[in-house]
């Protein structure tokens, strides 16, 4: 091969390869959640690297410390709830919810002992809870739909597990607390539910929520990711043991411990989170949104009322709708 020839040919490669766009890598919170810990099966399955879509999931032990994370950018998306999120919207910084990772339909619930059948015998007991947390919303909502009010009950602020222990010890006669413990009570014989987060279907909605910026100068990473999230939701539903055999290893759990998670999870594919964006539909995330702020503001969570509308970008869902539908068109031609 000639000089020339030589020369030719390696600005051609030059040229080449700066014609493939450059893949820009997402830093993502993850924190103990099933419908978070989900996002490993997208990793171990190969859904990203399928897409294209550079995803580095960065583990925190402590959920409140990946808020904080997102809030102060040092994250380019975080896996948290509308809840923990309106509070941010409140004070105005830049975050929109992009994705709906699952809603809790039955995870978390309303504990009583056989003493309590209804609603109107809870008053005037006491609840063991982890005050502020979802469990705490959870209360706040059995009881307005059941004629009560915070004011019928006495509250005790404890760790989920703790709050647990002291029902299962009979130190109080109601706890809200979330799976495995309610599998627990339950065997034990010694409660069951009164209410669940099944009986509030929309209202604990779990999402990617991603900074502004990181949508502007990541959106195709962000498009691709929301596309290898519909696969990971399709590879659960036909193929649970494997995802939980996968999703076990990351929280050091046995497969047969973390089975109990799956039935209260409700996994939101590509047509649930169109729902869910709709802001015409009763259970999309802006339509929810005024009763969850009711019940920060009233605890005193956030400072003022948080624009929800503006919270949320569907432009990466429909990006991503739209590219796997016309994939799934080719294929069938």
């Amino acid at each position: 091969m000639t000089l020339k020839n030589m020369l030719y040919l390696a600005a051609l490669i030059l040229v080449t390869a700066a014609s493939i766009p450059a893949r820009a890598e997402i830093k993502v919170g993850v924190s103990d959640w099933t419908g978070w810990v989900a996002w490993y099966v997208a990793q171990d399955q190969g859904y990203f690297r399928k897409y294209g879509a550079d995803v580095k999931l960065i583990w925190f032990a402590n959920y409140t410390d990946s808020i904080s994370a997102l809030s102060s950018g040092q994250l380019d998306a975080n896996c948290q709830t509308w809840s923990d999120t309106l509070g941010p919207l409140a004070k105005g910084l830049p975050l929109k919810a992009v994705l709906v990772n699952d809603n809790s339909a039955g995870n978390d619930a309303l504990l009583v002992s056989s003493r309590i059948r209804t609603f109107a015998d809870l008053r005037r007991h006491t609840v063991a809870l982890e005050q502020y947390s979802v469990s705490h919303f959870v209360l706040y909502t059995a009881l307005a739909r059941n004629g009560l009010t915070p004011k019928d009950v006495t509250v005790v602020n404890l760790s989920a597990g703790d709050a647990a222990a002291a029902f299962m010890s009979g130190r109080v006669d109601a706890a809200v607390v979330w799976n495995p413990w309610i599998i627990q009570i339950e065997k034990s014989g010694k409660g069951k539910p009164l209410f669940t987060s099944a009986q509030m279907p929309g209202l604990i909605p779990d999402l990617l929520v991603a900074q502004q910026r990181s949508i502007q100068s990541k959106r195709n990473e962000f498009i691709a990711m929301a596309r290898a999230w519909f696969d990971t939701v399709a590879f659960i539903r036909t193929q649970p043991e494997r995802a939980v055999a996968i999703m076990s290893r990351v929280v050091s759990m046995s497969p047969e411990q973390y089975r109990v998670f799956l039935p209260g999870t409700h996994f939101f594919d590509a047509a649930a989170n169109v729902e869910a964006f709709d802001a015409a539909s009763p259970r999309s995330l802006v339509q929810v949104a005024p009763n969850i702020a009711a019940f920060l503001l009233a605890n005193k969570l956030i400072d003022g009322q948080p624009n929800a509308a503006n919270g949320v970008d569907r432009s990466i869902l429909d990006a991503a709708v739209a590219a796997s539908s016309a994939m799934n068109r080719g294929a069938r031609q």
